[in-house]
Parts: C-alpha cells; structure tokens; sequence
C-alpha cells in the first residue's frame, strides 16, 4: 500500500497526534511529526460546551513556530478557525489549501475576529464575563498576518508542502473547496485525512473523490450514526414553512454563512417555482458573512467551477435566487427586518445560534407561538441549536433567558456531512488500512461507525483519545 519514500528509509515512523477534533465535532487539529518536519493537518476552534471553548486557549504540543505548514481541508471555523491564534504565537509557514478554501478562509477568520472582539467589548461593558478584562483569542492584525501565509494548491496535483512531505487534495464534496487529504511521509508511507466529507446527494457539489487507500486514515464521523432521509425531510421543511406562513409567523433558520446558507436558499428557491413557497413571501439573508460567501459560490458558477454540479452551472445564479431575496448587509437593515414583522422567512448566521445576527432574531421570535425556528444542520452539545432541537422551554441569550414558544423542527438534511452508510459507500473499494481513527465526532457516533466498519468492511477501526500519539507505518 505504500509508494516509493521521499527519502532512502532509514528515518523513523512519523508520530500522530490527536490535538484535537477527538471526542467532539470541532476543533479539529491533527500533529504530524516526522524527522524532518512538523505539519498540522486542520487547525479548527472548539465551539460548544464551555470546557471545550476553553480548550481554545491553551497552546499546542509543540511550540507554533517549530510547525513547517498547515493543510487546511475546508473553510468551516472548525477547521480553520485557530489559524490566526497559531499565527499569533508564532507561526511563520505555508497555510496549504485550495483555490476557493482560501477566499472562503478570509470572509470566515475575519468574521470571528470580529465577533470575538465585538463580545470581548460587549462583555467588559456590561460585566457578564468573569475575565477581567476579557479578551478576544485573536483580532483583525492576528487575520492579515495569517492571510498572508495562505498558499492555494490544485486539486489531485501532488505538493511538496515540507521536507519529506507531499501532499495531495481531493475533492471531498462538502463546501465549495472542500478536499480530502493524503501525506507521502518521507519513509513513503502515506496517511489519508477525510476532513469532513460531502453526502453524494448535495444539491450544489459533485459527489467526494473516492478514498484510494492509505496507510493510515482519519475519518470523520458527524454522522456515524445517522442515516439522511432526503425525501421525507424536504417535505416536512416545506410543510413547516407552509404552517408556519399560513399563520402569520416567520420562520427563522439558523445557517452556517458556508454552503449552508446556499443549499437553503437553493431549496427555497426549488419550493418558490413550485408553488409551496408563497410569492409574496419575503426570504432575507441576515449575515454579511453569508452573502460574502454567497459571491464566492456565485462566482464559482460563473466560472463553471468543476466541483459543481453541471446543473447548477446550466442555472446559473438564479440556483440561489428565491424571489422575492432580500440582503440584509448592514445593522440598520438587520433592524428593518425586526421591524417589518411576518409572514417571513430569515435565514441567519451562525448555524448552530453560537453568535451572529441570528440571535436577535431569536430572543424577538422565540416567545411568539405563531413563529417557528428550523435547524438545518449538525448542532454539536453546548450549543443554542442543540438546546432547542432537545426541547429547553426557555434559552440563555445576552444574560438572560428568553421563552421557547416558538415551532423548533429538526431538519438535518441540509447538513453537508456524509452519513453512515454513505461513509461505508465511500470507503468501500479500497484496500484496508493498517489503522483506521474515526475522529470529529461525538463518542456515541464515533462508536457507532466503528462497529459498522468493523462489520461491514472487516476493518479494525479505533476511536482515539484527545491528545494520544500513535505511530504512522
């Protein structure tokens, strides 16, 4: 299974080491460290539960300036979004990437800066916060500096990235940019990194590249335990929207600002042609980082991006256009919207209600029984999505809690993520690696896709501890 080393092999096996992404659904970080060089493979942000945010802020196993370069398999915060804290402490190498990761990257990390120096501010003025003062991870000169250090690579084309490291990127079908990863180490042996793959059945994206085989993989399992019901779900989305409508309410969705945002808009403008969506209805997008990525993935169909489904090229960027689409790019308009009351549906960032705009709509919405609030995605423990897809009658926002009134429907076949069965799909064929770690996931799904792995493929799957260290050979 391995290729010819990079190098005659007398250098040792590289070491691996699970920084983050283990355990959990965020903050995904994997360490590799040969003889010759350090690479990390993700460098995301813990989000969620407080013990998980707080991991954010102590320091990697190794000093950051001792890392040659960072591959980055997609621009979801996860993923990406300790970047600029790494760049803070020293980090000097190659961010390595795609084309479209890296213009989604800026809109995403300049986005948090702002966000955590906005509630830093917000928390010293009005004393919610038991630092004294409290402090942004990083800010807007933390994101220059990193920006500069970003370096788009080709898909499917081998890099040398470090000394004895090659890397190639596969399309992962996930968001726009989205790869899957696989390192030649310098003794050749190889380690494959799924980063969060793609369900074949995206709306916008082509199916994920099929796995090849490697000595090593990492596979995430969001989903390890779930199975997508396309059909019934698109239906019970239409029909909250329709009860909710008919009763004079709005509907707010809370949207990841990438790919998310799209594939909602995409789907509501498939029900405005159809007739479920009224014409007269107005649809917002309340997020400047939404529609920021929203030009990107215009752009990518103006250019016939090869990730796209040629459909959505034929369409062109009506695919994203459920008229009457109204931009809320400013905090007056983001107000105008409040103002202007029902039938109406917000689709409004971030996606699991942890920031953003999308709160505000949700301590205005929340108490009215005529409203309803449609979560369209994974919400990982800790987070207001999951709290209210779990039933909670009253949620913490601003230092208070806010009544749950308010319709809350699950509809998590918006979600970009494969499930269970379609990670086996994309598994099978290739030869079994010698170890296989299921990573960035929640331990009941991790668990799962291990058993369903183990029985379906017949191989030895491992769900790995945060910040263990293994062997690659």
């Amino acid at each position: 299974m391995t290729t010819e080393a990079l190098h005659p092999s007398s250098s040792r096996p590289a070491l691996l080491t699970f920084v983050g992404g283990v355990g959990t659904v965020t903050g995904s970080k994997f360490l590799v460290e040969s003889d010759h060089a350090r690479v990390l493979i993700d460098c995301g942000l813990f989000q969620g539960l407080a013990d998980l945010r707080r991991r954010n802020w102590r320091g990697l196993p190794c000093d950051a300036a001792d890392i040659e370069a960072v591959v980055v398999t997609h621009a979801h915060l996860d993923h990406c979004g300790y970047l600029p804290r790494l760049v803070r402490h020293g980090f000097t190498g190659r961010i390595v990437t795609t084309e479209f990761t890296a213009r989604l990257m800026e809109i995403v990390l300049r986005d948090s800066a702002k966000l955590q120096m906005e509630t830093a501010q917000h928390a010293n003025e009005h004393g919610w916060s038991k630092h004294r003062p409290a402090r942004p991870l990083y800010d807007d000169s933390d994101v220059d500096r990193t920006l500069k250090l970003l370096d788009p690579v080709p898909t499917c084309m081998p890099t040398d990235i470090a000394a004895g490291t090659r890397l190639t990127l596969h399309p992962a079908g996930h968001i726009l940019g989205s790869a899957w990863a696989r390192l030649t180490l310098e003794d050749g042996h190889t380690l494959a990194v799924s980063g969060d793959l793609g369900r074949p059945g995206h709306p916008l994206l082509l199916p994920p590249e099929p796995f090849s085989g490697a000595d090593v993989l990492l596979m995430e399992s969001t989903y390890g335990k779930r199975r997508h019901e396309e059909d019934t779900a698109r239906d019970h989305f239409a029909s909250v929207l329709t009860r909710t409508l008919a009763r004079g309410g709005t509907v707010v969705i809370p949207a990841f600002a990438l790919d998310r945002t799209e594939v909602v808009l995409h789907e509501l403008a498939e029900l405005r042609r159809e007739g479920r969506l009224p014409a007269d209805v107005p649809v917002y997008v309340d997020s400047p980082m939404a529609l920021a990525a929203l030009d990107v993935y215009r752009d990518a169909v103006l250019t016939r991006a090869a990730e796209l489904r040629p459909e959505v090229t034929a369409a062109g960027t009506a695919a994203f256009s459920p008229e009457p689409f109204l931009a809320a790019r400013s905090v007056q308009d983001s107000v105008d919207i409040s103002r202007a009351g029902g039938p109406a549906v917000i689709v409004s960032a971030s996606g699991m209600a942890t920031g953003g705009r999308v709160l505000h709509h949700l301590r205005r919405l929340l108490p009215d029984p005529r409203n309803a609030v449609v979560v369209v995605g994974f919400a990982a423990q800790g987070t207001r999505a999951r709290d209210l897809v779990d039933g909670v009658r009253a949620l913490k926002m601003f230092g208070e809690y806010v009544p749950v009134r308010a319709t809350v429907a699950d509809v998590p076949h918006f979600s970009a993520h494969a499930d269970a069965a379609q990670i086996i799909d994309w598994l099978r064929g290739a030869e079994a690696p010698q170890a296989t770690y299921l990573v960035h996931g929640e331990p009941d799904a991790a668990e799962a896709l291990r058993d369903r792995v183990d029985r379906t493929l017949g191989w030895t799957a491992v769900v790995p501890r945060s910040g263990e260290r293994v062997l690659v050979r």
